[in-house]
């Protein structure tokens, strides 16, 4: 199977790039690989962009570059937070396959990862702000960042590359990760009352704010694609490079960050190259972060390696077909271990999900543990338990015992049962759990036994039973250990000034 996919990415790259390559004197053509710029933004959910029917949003830069290219309306993150899902983007594997990476403010495990062999292929691989992290990869020997040499600029990267050789640029914003530009959205163009708000979430003022900020900071995202496609265009580089947009997990809401639900791990996709992908099309098709590294190995040409768990959606970017192509990408796996350290002893809230069109199936492995973190806190909807402002956490957790909140706070911050099932054309926001249902015991037992069979037959020590202790590994940012509420947070909700998790 690896070497098909091998030798059908090297077809695929002689049949798109024979006219660009350059031709020596024995008369043969000389494949021109792609260069590679990844441009992604920070806790950003999947619908908050102008060209996924976002109105409130204005995104013009992405929206262009989606009607030059594909949109996928199923892009998946493989769990929802951020050190996991970019270590499984890096590797092409599943989360628990990757160790203590399967937690936040992890180290990195001695594994390939695609960059590198990008490299060792003769690509020049660079990244500009977080690439792979939270953590720290030197506990495990990395001398850099896995993802690759770190640079200040596109610009340095570029004038330092070899001008023959292809290149890979990852560039990581902050946007729209917390802390917000307070009010930012008043200069923004975002008008409060247009903002949709969902179910889950109370419509007050407060939380029309909060997402108005988040929305500046997306629009702030934007401009920076904008800058770098007009970097490409300034050095001739636009034509023969693969432009990828997209975010590492959901955004920093309660039920989004750190949970396993669409708002957690359903994240924006925008793949460009307009004269080798057939443009303006909408992918239905399931894929998942973790499926970049096979996708961008066969593109390169580049043998994939036997222990990657995802698979290449090269096919889905060369094709004219347009909505539901391959039938056998009919769902999406995730998973989530420790996200921040927010529970006394800095034990995680392990779970696994299984996503298809109509339903969204949610094992919780540990119920008896709390959610979003230990209360009064909560602090896996914002990693530093309130030490900055979130005021759509702040207004749900004052007022969690009023009667228009109350079942929205217990949604999103108190326990949960070990299953969790929702279907999604009757319930698209997943407030009304039917796992216990008996009307739908058969499904529930259906999709849970699909999900089981992928965690089994991938190694999954959740359900082979083999050791692996997440919850004590080493967790390498020692002031979230003992949290400091913000003076408004302990003002507001009478919180104390410290808290210590280690007890």
């Amino acid at each position: 199977m690896k070497n098909k996919t091998t030798a059908f990415g090297i077809a695929i790259l002689s049949l798109m790039l024979t006219t660009m390559g350059c031709t020596p004197k024995n008369g043969k053509k000389t494949i021109q690989r792609p260069n590679i710029l990844l441009l992604m933004s920070d806790n950003q959910s999947a619908e908050h962009l102008g060209c996924y029917g976002d109105k409130s949003v204005k995104t013009p830069q992405i929206d262009r570059l989606a009607e030059k290219g594909v949109i996928f309306k199923n892009a998946y993150c493989a769990a929802p937070s951020c050190s996991p899902a970019r270590a499984s983007m890096l590797t092409g594997q599943d989360i628990w396959r990757l160790g203590e990476a399967a937690n936040l403010w992890s180290s990195f495990p001695r594994v390939e990862v695609f960059t590198q062999l990008l490299e060792a292929s003769g690509y020049h691989v660079g990244i500009e702000g977080k690439g792979w992290g939270p953590g720290d990869e030197t506990a495990t020997g990395w001398t850099q960042n896995p993802g690759g040499k770190r640079y200040d600029s596109f610009e340095n990267f570029y004038n330092e590359s070899e001008k023959d050789k292809p290149w890979m640029y990852w560039y990581s914003s902050r946007d729209p990760h917390r802390p917000y530009r307070n009010e930012g959205w008043k200069n923004s163009g975002v008008v409060l009352d247009s903002i949709f708000v969902p179910p889950y979430l109370p419509d007050h003022i407060d939380i029309r704010k909060d997402i108005a900020d988040y929305y500046d900071e997306i629009q702030r995202f934007d401009a920076e694609v904008g800058t770098y496609l007009s970097l490409l265009k300034k050095f001739g580089t636009l034509e023969n490079t693969i432009i990828i947009v997209c975010s590492d997990n959901g955004w920093q809401m309660p039920r989004g960050l750190a949970n396993l639900y669409d708002f957690g791990t359903k994240i924006p996709l925008v793949i460009s190259w307009p004269k080798h992908f057939p443009a303006g099309r909408e992918i239905q098709d399931f894929v998942n972060i973790k499926d970049f590294a096979p996708t961008l190995l066969e593109l390169a040409g580049i043998e994939l390696p036997t222990q990657m768990t995802a698979k290449s959606f090269v096919d889905l970017l060369t094709t004219e077909k347009t909505g539901k192509i391959d039938p056998e990408r009919d769902h999406v796996v995730m998973a989530r271990e420790r996200h921040a350290f927010v529970r006394k002893g800095g034990i995680g809230y392990p779970g696994r999900a299984i996503r298809t069109d109509q339903f969204l199936y949610i094992k919780n492995y540990q119920p008896e543990r709390w959610p979003a973190g230990d209360p009064p806190l909560y602090g896996d909807v914002d990693a530093h338990m309130l030490h900055y402002e979130a005021p759509t956490k702040i207004f749900m957790l004052k007022n969690k015992n009023s009667k228009p909140t109350k079942k929205l706070f217990d949604l999103a911050f108190s326990k949960r049962p070990q299953h969790e099932l929702y279907k999604l054309s009757e319930d698209p926001f997943q407030m009304n759990n039917l796992a216990y249902d008996k009307e739908y015991a058969s499904v529930r037992n259906e999709i849970s036994n699909q999900l089981i069979s992928y965690l089994k037959e991938t190694g999954d020590p959740r359900e082979t039973g083999a050791a692996f202790d997440w919850d004590n590994a080493h967790y390498y940012k020692d002031r979230d250990k003992k949290p400091k509420p913000s003076e408004k947070a302990i003002e507001v909700l009478g919180l104390e000034t410290e808290y210590n998790y280690l007890e």
